[in-house]
């Protein structure tokens, strides 16, 4: 049993405490609140782990909606480069936790600097670059790591196929041969439901399909069990992503999101959630000519869920709250800067049931900074995850 007292807890969950208190067993929060003395008999201290957080702003372990941590291995150039497979445009089945290497100096990193879990995942190479999956950022395996596989599919706009391909001189070097390249797969895809779901009805009058783990690999997002996680930059490009997923009725959440200031309307509209960033970064290709950091506080304010991704390591993981905090400087209301990196995180990419959040039921994912986690001289002492302590800056663990 873990216990957390005398702390500044930000639950993100609608609530803070001043001299708050949380009680942690089997990796899970089984209470939280104000007044500790109102539950210290169902504790047994002596089989209890204290941690007296007086002085400490107490929240939930920092998410990160969109990075690449454990595919571009710290340091290691090539060799640890298993972020994009630059051989076919359209790769729906390559699983991110097939190349994570779990111990990329990454993950110690994020746990050092708060953050508990991270969505990461194939790059933005090909059209459909495969599933992302949201992980824990410590274990000793990435079976140990792993919160949910799939959490989505990566599909790329833009520049980044473009480039790719017209190197090879091959399809696509156009933004029209991308969209159509996702068009004609998840038009596959349909039939290839269609004929399971025929086969599957009377077995007996209809041939079973020839197994095609491309297309095994969208029938979730078909199906709206995941969604598609489109890498989109320009205005454009954010409203093709857009016109396609209506088309086939699917799932999207929109990555980067560079321009989405220039279309707030259209994104409130269609009621789209987006991941900004990185904005921490040189403006290094065309389309990111309108890159600013009051993009997260332009759609915040208009009512858009936002999170706030690193893209690690285009932004060094250790530095999502600073991101977080800049946006706060260029008109972000400070709670939806914390949401985005907390509870707005989870919903968008779906795990909002076990994280983003300190409320009962939930895993203990928690962060101790030793002052508000937007100052830039604050830093974390603590950090547990799924009840234990993974990180205490007075302990070499």
């Amino acid at each position: 049993m873990l216990l957390i007292k005398n702390g500044y807890i930000m639950t993100m969950a609608g609530r803070n405490y001043t001299n708050g208190y949380i009680v942690a067993d089997g990796g899970k929060i089984i209470h939280i609140g104000e007044n500790f003395k109102e539950i210290e008999d169902k504790v047994k201290i002596e089989e209890t782990t204290v941690i007296d957080a007086a002085g400490r702003f107490v929240m939930p372990g920092l998410i990160d909606a969109h990075c690449h941590v454990g595919l571009c291995d710290d340091g290691m150039g090539f060799e640890g480069e298993d972020e994009n497979e630059m051989t076919d445009p359209v790769t729906p089945h390559l699983r991110a936790i097939d190349g994570i290497y779990h111990s990329d100096r990454g993950f110690v990193d994020a746990r050092e600097n708060g953050v508990t879990t991270v969505v990461t995942g194939p790059g933005s190479a090909n059209v459909i670059g495969g599933q992302f999956a949201a992980v824990k950022t410590y274990g000793r395996r990435i079976e140990d790591m792993i919160l949910k596989e799939p959490v989505a599919v990566k599909v790329a706009f833009g520049e980044n196929p473009k480039t790719v391909y017209n190197e090879r001189k091959q399809t696509p070097t156009t933004r029209m041969a991308t969209a159509a390249l996702l068009r004609e797969n998840l038009i596959k895809a349909r039939e290839y439901k269609e004929l399971m779901e025929k086969y599957n009805h009377d077995m007996e009058n209809n041939d079973k399909p020839e197994f095609d783990i491309k297309m095994e690999a969208l029938l979730g997002v078909l199906e709206g069990k995941i969604p598609l996680k489109a890498h989109a930059h320009r205005e454009d490009d954010i409203l093709t992503a857009i016109r396609i997923a209506k088309e086939f009725g699917v799932n999207l959440t929109i990555e980067h999101c560079t321009e989405g200031h220039l279309i707030t309307d259209i994104l409130r509209e269609e009621g789209v959630s987006v991941i900004v960033g990185p904005s921490l970064t040189e403006r290094s290709k065309i389309e990111l000519k309108n890159q600013t950091l009051k993009t997260p506080g332009i759609l915040a304010n208009a009512g858009i869920p936002v999170a706030i991704m690193t893209d690690h390591p285009c932004v060094p993981i250790q530095y999502l709250s600073l991101c977080a905090a800049l946006a706060v400087r260029e008109g972000m209301k400070e709670e939806d800067a914390l949401k985005a990196i907390t509870i707005n995180a989870a919903r968008i990419t779906g795990i909002d049931d076990r994280v983003g959040s300190l409320e009962v039921g939930k895993d203990a994912d928690i962060v101790l900074f030793d002052g508000h986690p937007f100052e830039l001289r604050s830093r974390v002492k603590t950090t547990i995850i799924n009840g234990n302590i993974v990180y205490d800056r007075n302990q070499d663990l």
